[in-house]
Order: structure tokens, then C-alpha cells, then sequence
């Protein structure tokens, strides 16, 4: 993901990846409540988690929609679970013995849809507290309901939130539901959560004899190390014109030790010689102890 100075904030793979494994076990449920609800088949899936500004979240939704905000102590700030007014309207109508279908009119609820509808989220919400008691264990308490999103007042424009889309299918109908959380209310506990866990004396132990075969094995590696000269540059043109018996300058001085490389790096010094009927090198200093 490409940095965004006007947003420093970031939600990162592995804090992505937990709320990942969170709210997918909230879409398990939610289909089970949806399913049992609406007495048809119905599916809720996870489709992304991202993190957008509040602003960004409400201009993505349609002019008309059913936004329940409610209060997930200890997160501090409002959450929003947002079901398309279409979708709600055909959820009522399967919960009132209706058919349901495409065919749902686009307006505010009456009161006794508000009773059923708020019926519905409130399990919703009990099924999402569930889910997230791995990150952290809220207290989901709905605090209003608002059918335009301009005027849902959850957060200021620029505050930074979590927004986890979900893919709602009931019978033949696909709709989308949106969850929404302020990022810095959940951001400490998604850093508690994905904390590694401390490990246990036995734990250390098989690491420390590990760390140890691993040294060992390493010792035994076979390493092409090579003493070579230091390296001469020349021209292309001077290769070219290059003959037998011809005579090349080199860079390395006389008295200079050799360099004794391995993969082309330095790593000792040493002097040529002879070991019996072998050519031999005598390493005479280390990049520690530099010659002059």
C-alpha cells in the first residue's frame, strides 16, 4: 500500500489480518441469525477490511440508508452497522410472513418495522461482541438510528475508521452491509491482541538447542573462498587491443597483502607462500586489524 502523508496512520497487514479472522467468525454467525430470522436462506460473507476517513466511509453510501450507531465500550467513540434501506425493507417483509423480493420501497421505517428492525441489529451486535472477544471484549449498546448518512454524526470528517464490508445475500437478492469502528479506540487493543505470547521455559529451550543445531550445521558448510589480487580497472578499448607477451600494470602494490574473499567480500588479509609442495597464503590481518 502506497504511504499517504495526509493519513500517517495505517492499519497494518497483521492488525488487518486479526480483525480479518475476527469478523469472518461474525459473518458465520450473522448468517445463522439472518437465516433464522428471515425463515429463508441467507448468507452474510466478509468481503474487505480497510481503513478509510469518516468522511470518505459516509460518501460511499447511498443517500438513503438504515445506520444503527451504537457505543462498544471499552472502544472509545460510535460504531455504525449500515444495512441498505432496500435490505432492511426485505428482511422486515420475510420477518412480517412477506415474501420479500427486489420490490421494497425507499423510506423511513414505521414504528412497528423500527421494533423489528432494531430486533434484528440488536442480534447482530450481540453476535459481534462474541466475535471480537479475541481483540477485545466491548459492550455493543445502540445509540441512535439515522436513514441519511450526512446527518449520522459518529465522527468528525477527518477521523480515521475501520470499515469492513460484507457481501448479504437473501434468496436472490445481494446486497452490501457495512461495519464501521473508530480506528483509535481499537487500535491499542488490536496491538494487545497480536502481541506474540510470551513463551514458557520449555518453549525457550527447544529455541536455545535449535539456535544451537542450527550454529552447528552452519560450521560445517563447505565456503569457496579465494585470495585474489586488488582489482584493476581498464578501458574496454585497452581489453580489446590486448596481445601475447604484453605486459599489464597492476593496482595492487608489491608489498600489499592479498585480499581473501568469500561472495566477493573482504573479510582477512594475507601474505603468499608455500605449505610443502603447495601454494599456501598466510593471513596477516582481519578487518578489525587493518594493515596499513
Amino acid at each position: 500500500m502506497p504511504y499517504d502523508f495526509r493519513r500517517p496512520i495505517q492499519l497494518s497487514r497483521e492488525h488487518s489480518r486479526t480483525l480479518q479472522i475476527a469478523l469472518d467468525g461474525f459473518a458465520r454467525q450473522a448468517t445463522t441469525v439472518f437465516t433464522s430470522s428471515l425463515r429463508t436462506v441467507s448468507s452474510l460473507t466478509l468481503a474487505r477490511v480497510e481503513q478509510r476517513s469518516y468522511g470518505e466511509y459516509v460518501q460511499s453510501l447511498g443517500s438513503s440508508t438504515y445506520m444503527t450507531l451504537f457505543s462498544a465500550e471499552p472502544i472509545s467513540g460510535s460504531g455504525i452497522l449500515e444495512v441498505p434501506i432496500r435490505a432492511t425493507m426485505e428482511c422486515i417483509d420475510h420477518m412480517l410472513g412477506g415474501p420479500g423480493g427486489p420490490s421494497q420501497p425507499e423510506r423511513p421505517l414505521t414504528e412497528i418495522e423500527s421494533v423489528v428492525a432494531r430486533g434484528l441489529v440488536e442480534r447482530l451486535l450481540r453476535e459481534l461482541r462474541y466475535s471480537l472477544e479475541e481483540v477485545v471484549s466491548i459492550e455493543p449498546l445502540v445509540t441512535g438510528v439515522e436513514y441519511s448518512p450526512q446527518f449520522a454524526q459518529a465522527a468528525g470528517s477527518a477521523d480515521i475508521m475501520v470499515v469492513a464490508t460484507f457481501d448479504l445475500r437473501v434468496d436472490d437478492g445481494a446486497h452490501q452491509l457495512t461495519l464501521c469502528l473508530p480506528f483509535s479506540g481499537l487500535h491499542p487493543h488490536l496491538v494487545k491482541a497480536s502481541a506474540p505470547v510470551p513463551a514458557s521455559d520449555r518453549e525457550r529451550a527447544k529455541r536455545a538447542m535449535a539456535a544451537e543445531l542450527l550454529q552447528e550445521q552452519f560450521r560445517d558448510v563447505p565456503v569457496e573462498v579465494k585470495v585474489v589480487l586488488r582489482r584493476t580497472p581498464m578501458a574496454p578499448e585497452r581489453i580489446g587491443r590486448l596481445a601475447v607477451g604484453d605486459v599489464l600494470r597492476l593496482s595492487h602494490p608489491a608489498a600489499a597483502p592479498l585480499d581473501v574473499t568469500v561472495d566477493d567480500e573482504v573479510f582477512a588479509h594475507a601474505m603468499p607462500g608455500a605449505h610443502g609442495k603447495r601454494l599456501a597464503a598466510q593471513i596477516v590481518a582481519t578487518p578489525q586489524k587493518e594493515l596499513p
